[in-house]
């Protein structure tokens, strides 16, 4: 097999997607007086975790969040969790498949659907701070009319006594060096073709 520059480069594109299992793609930190260092969330492919270890800070958060009536995070809840690893699972062997085969088609096609992959990732992950922040329990104890409590999808806000920040991690950097490198390779197959 002739490992011309495209190939190299679209199979670094496919690996790179490991990187999405081995690091957290976003992280959303809570600041307040009464936590210092802030409540860290990181979000991954398939779970949660934060610097408190397991499942601790997500309680921490839910019992936050109920005194504004978010609703409870619940990582089981939550059908992405479970099926993004297949679709990146999914996504890398369709990159391998593309290399071999070496059809310019199959290089824009494995491209264009991970552009359209990482384009809805934050588009649904900006619909569930939606939920969260806008969808409140009209019982909850603390109520101020016209508020939202939506964290930032990138970005800092101040949310009642909490300074929120919210950007991505190592995992988003793979997924859109992914995204460049798969681009490039695109283009160096079609300027040689």
């Amino acid at each position: 097999m002739n490992f011309s520059k495209p190939r190299l480069l679209l199979l670094l594109a496919s690996f790179l997607l490991i990187g999405l299992y081995l690091f957290p793609l976003w992280r959303i930190t809570l600041e307040a007086a009464q936590f210092p260092g802030g409540l860290r969330l990181n979000i991954w492919i398939s779970k949660f975790s934060g610097d408190e270890g397991g499942g601790n800070i997500i309680n921490n958060i839910n019992i936050l969040n109920h005194y504004i009536g978010m609703q409870d995070i619940e990582p089981d809840a939550i059908p992405e969790l479970k099926y993004f690893p297949y679709v990146v699972g999914t996504m890398i062997s369709l990159g391998v498949l593309f290399v071999a085969v070496d059809k310019t088609l199959g290089y824009f096609l494995w491209s264009a659907i991970l552009s359209i992959l990482a384009l809805l990732a934050v588009y649904d992950f900006y619909l569930w701070l939606y939920d969260y922040g806008h969808n409140l329990d009209p019982m909850a104890p603390i109520k101020i009319e016209g508020m939202a409590f939506m964290p930032p999808v990138f970005g800092e806000k101040d949310l009642l006594n909490f300074y929120v920040r919210s950007y991505p991690r190592l995992g988003s950097i793979f997924l859109f060096l992914s995204v460049a490198v798969s681009g490039l390779a695109c283009w160096i197959k079609w300027k040689d073709k």
